[in-house]
Order: structure tokens, then sequence, then C-alpha cells
């Protein structure tokens, strides 16, 4: 098993560099092995790869097209003992980070200092804004999304979930009266966010995107949460936000079985990173305290 792997990293090597010696300086091995190798690998193969002059080396037809299948398998040779390898490293060096403004500053960013903490080797760039950043583009090696994520190459992992309430204030609702069904939000005032809509169920349980119409829009949820407490209307919140308000008794949940499944709170991101000994033992960080 042993001898069909043995001369494809030396021929490989020699194919890209033109050159045994150059290979074997590549490879920190002799040039006699080098030719050694890629000679019995063209014996397996009873076809000749190289030819070989005085002055150059040059592919054969047949080691052109040979070559094309050795760089993916040395390449994915290569991923997989970075990969092996990740598993021990120590996380260091910078990590780029974009979330959404509340949520990174309530609940990720003292998750985030802790890591510092625990991880002194490792420096962190948090950006926190609500407009989703292209991260190739910016250099973000990782970002925390809130709910339906759009389709893309990113990498994702699920850190958490989230559930949104519809609620109001009691006095809002002792005035206006509390909405039975979803079909009568419409004779009420709503606190709109920077979403166009609020995913619910309707009446025979089916999700749907009702377009509430309200005085204000803000995209604060903090905005909206203060509106609610003070009695302009309903407003669609994440269980984060409202919680302890609901709690206080100063909200009331409504339509509570409209409510839709939990969505996601996702760590998103590109490829290239997955492999990251910093990316990754911090996914595994959040995944564990979230």
């Amino acid at each position: 098993m042993t001898k069909i792997w043995q001369g494809i990293s030396e021929f490989a090597a020699v194919a890209d560099t033109g050159s045994f010696t150059e290979a074997a300086r590549y490879l920190d091995i002799s040039v006699a092995q080098v030719s050694r190798n890629i000679s019995e690998l063209e014996a397996r193969l009873d076809i000749k790869l190289l030819y070989r002059s005085t002055r150059r080396v040059s592919l054969t037809e047949e080691g052109t097209l040979y070559l094309q299948h050795c760089r993916n398998l040395v390449s994915s040779l290569d991923e997989a003992n970075r990969s092996i390898t990740n598993l021990k490293a120590t996380p260091r060096g910078l990590i780029k980070i974009t979330a959404p403004v509340y949520y990174g500053e309530y609940h990720l960013a003292p998750l985030l200092n802790q890591f510092l903490v625990e991880y002194p080797e490792v420096e962190l760039d948090l950006q926190l804004t609500n407009t989703k950043l292209d991260l190739i583009q910016g250099s973000f090696d990782l970002a925390v999304r809130l709910g339906q994520l759009e389709s893309s190459s990113l990498i994702a992992r699920r850190l958490s979930s989230r559930t949104q309430h519809i609620v109001a204030a009691p006095d809002y609702l002792a005035q206006h009266g509390t909405p039975q069904t979803p079909a009568e939000l419409s004779q009420h005032q709503c606190l709109l966010g920077s979403v166009d809509g609020w995913r619910i169920l309707n009446e025979q349980g089916k999700p749907f995107l009702f377009r509430p119409q309200g005085r204000l829009r803000c995209n604060s949820g903090p905005t909206l949460l203060d509106a609610a407490l003070r009695g302009l209307g309903l407003a669609q919140l994440p269980d984060y936000y409202v919680k302890q308000a609901v709690a206080d008794k100063k909200l009331t949940m409504v339509l509570e079985g409209s409510r839709m499944p939990d969505d996601g709170i996702w760590a998103v991101y590109p490829q290239n990173r997955h492999l990251s000994a910093k990316v990754r033992h911090l996914v595994e960080f959040l995944v564990k305290r979230l």
C-alpha cells in the first residue's frame, strides 16, 4: 500500500520546479532519492512520465495527464495534514469578526473577551454593524448572523437559537384590545424594524409574511423595545430583547400560537478559514457557551 504513493510527491515537485535538484531541495530529500522514487513510479505504471536530459526536464504526454491527478492527490494530502496539525495547534494571531450591534454588545462581546483571557496569543478585531458585510472583501475570518441564512458559498455553524415574540404593553392592550388571530394585526399599530414583514403562522398553521403598518420604523431593536414599553404599539422582537420586560410584566406576549419555530444564530465563515486553528477554537468556544 505504501508503494502506491511512493514517487507521486517527487514527480509533482519535479514537474512544478522543472528540476530534480530544486524538487529535492523543496522536499528536503536527496536528488538520488527523488530520481529513484520517480523511476520506481514509472516502472509500476509501465509509463514514461518525464523526458530527462542534461539540460532540462519535460513532461511526456502521459506525464502531463498524470500530473493533473497527482496535484489533486498532493493537495488533498497537504490539507489532511494541516487539519490534523491544527487539532493540536494553539490559537494565535488576529481574528477579524463582524456581528449585529445589540447582540454583539450584550451577548457576544463578553464571551469574546473571555476567549482573549483564555488564549493570550489571540488578537480580536470586532466590528459591530447591522449591515451584512462581505466577508471575503472585508478579509473577515468570521461573522455572527441571526435568523434565516441566504444561500451562499460560506460555511455555517449553528451557535444557538432565538425565538421571535410579538409583544405589547398591558396598557396598550387594555386600550386597543388583544389580537386573537393574525388577521387582527392589521387593526393595530405595529412598530416596524428593518425587515418588511413579520414571519408568523396563519390560522391554518402555515408560515406567511405579515406586512405591518405603524407610526414608527427603526432599525434599532432597543428603540422598538422602548416604544413598545411606552405603549406605542405591537413589536416583534427576539427573546433576548423582551425576556426581562415580560418577566417584569411590563410587556405581554400575544399570538404565541402563531409564533414561528425558533430560527438560528449562526457563525459563518469563508471556506478557506475552516481549517484555521484560531477560527475553529473560537467557533467551538461560542457553541459551548451560547
